[in-house]
């Protein structure tokens, strides 16, 4: 259960997934490692985000991981790059996952929100500006008018940063069989990936259970995680929420969540495996949530 003490680099590689909560975990691990004293690196801003690299440019960024200075955490958008193969010590993997329904809509709004677009326009300036009604088409419109946007059909391969329903595909890899939707094959290869490699998958819905579990399994790094979550939580429920997203009626939900099968198979996975890493602990007082 503990894949921690098979890594043989003291950095922690956090292949963040989209709209999990990353941007506040992000912070988190910022502010522990000044309190734990390890180096904190993270990804530039891209003007297209690569999720999916070329083996070239995988042993490019495992190099770079593996030459920094230890203790070290490096954080990046992108699918899980196994270090082994290129014959580098492996990091300690560390990933967060969310209800796949949840994640997609706040994806969808995320796009959406006045201020994305204020932060793009800054940063890259030639960036066209959407249709004013993509912007303001609701999700619910979306999936009851059959909007090929909403539509989520299996074994369909879309490359792109507007797609990210795949939430598997930052665990299964960069290879062609990890990028159909929510297929069988990518998902027991994320499963794989996630047994063999994984020190810790959180899972957003459930933060005291994660928090815990970093702590007991990585402690070098988490040591403080829960207290310096909760003590300073205001602030980080800030970063990154979108006041501009809507509630979604559950009968709408229950219509997406059956094209989910597997991106929700694998998300219950992940939850269950971190059930029994804290269960492993035989703590005086576990909670799951």
């Amino acid at each position: 259960m503990n894949n921690t003490r098979h890594a043989g680099l003291e950095v922690v590689f956090f292949n963040r997934v989209p709209k999990v909560g990353s941007q506040t975990f992000m912070e988190l691990l910022r502010r522990l490692s000044m309190r734990n004293r390890f180096g904190f690196h993270r990804d530039h801003v891209q003007r297209v985000e690569t999720i999916r690299l070329a083996p070239p440019d995988q042993l490019q960024l495992a190099s770079m991981v593996s030459g920094y200075e230890t203790p070290s955490v490096y954080v990046k958008h992108v699918c899980f790059t196994n270090f082994s193969q290129f014959s580098l010590p492996e990091p300690i993997y560390v990933n967060l996952v969310r209800d796949p329904v949840e994640r997609v809509i706040s994806w969808y709004y995320y796009v959406r929100a006045p201020w994305y677009y204020v932060e793009r326009k800054q940063a890259f300036p030639d960036i066209p500006l959407p249709d004013p009604a993509w912007l303001k088409k609701d999700f619910e419109t979306c999936v009851l008018n059959g909007d090929r946007e909403c539509r989520y059909i299996e074994g369909e391969t879309h490359e792109g940063i507007g797609d990210h329903r795949r939430q598997t595909l930052f665990f299964c890899g960069h290879e062609d069989e990890c990028t159909p939707f929510n297929t069988i094959g990518a998902m027991e290869r994320a499963k794989k990936a996630v047994e063999k490699h994984y020190s810790v998958v959180g899972v957003l819905e459930e933060l005291n259970s994660t928090l815990t579990v970093l702590e007991n399994y990585i402690p070098k790094f988490f040591k403080g995680a829960s207290q310096v979550y909760w003590d300073e939580v205001n602030n980080f429920n800030r970063i990154n929420r979108n006041a501009f997203k809507p509630p979604v009626a559950e009968h709408i939900k229950d219509i997406v969540r059956k094209n989910f099968t597997r991106e929700i198979e694998f998300y219950q996975f992940c939850r269950q495996r971190l059930h029994k890493q804290l269960l492993a602990l035989k703590l005086p007082s576990q909670t799951t949530s």
